[in-house]
């Protein structure tokens, strides 16, 4: 009777450190998932107040350049001018917004976290295969 005993506590002993060590790597990734989060949110924020800087200095230069333009161009035509201007507007907000759709198609969210996340699911399914 002594004998199965010993095995069952050997057998409890191990799923107890096995339980453990999942505990604390589930506790790591969970670290290296929120110190992700943080600088997700740091560089977010950082990409917004330069995007803010960026389109309230390029809509003063653009004002002050207009006016420019106008002012200058208006004996030939103030109408011609502005459409020019319009235009180059235009396209200069049309590159805009392809860079802006290319940023965010290449954009990887918590890249270490489930990199990690498939290096643990990989050595699993080697212990368990």
């Amino acid at each position: 009777m002594d004998a199965p005993t010993s095995d069952l506590q050997q057998v409890l002993a191990g799923s107890r450190r096995i339980a453990q060590r999942l505990l604390t790597i589930g506790e790591n990734r969970l670290d290296l998932l929120t110190l992700e989060m943080q600088e997700e949110r740091v560089r977010l924020l950082h990409v917004v107040l330069v995007a803010l800087g960026m389109a309230v200095f390029g809509l003063l230069g653009g004002m002050a350049l207009t006016a420019m333009a106008v002012v200058l161009f208006w004996q030939h035509g103030p109408v011609t001018v502005l459409l020019g201007l319009a235009c180059i507007y235009g396209v200069v907000a049309v590159i805009l917004w392809r860079r802006a759709a290319q940023l965010l198609r290449d954009w990887r969210t918590f890249p270490a976290s489930l990199d990690q996340l498939r290096k643990d699911r990989a050595t699993l399914d080697g212990f368990l295969a």
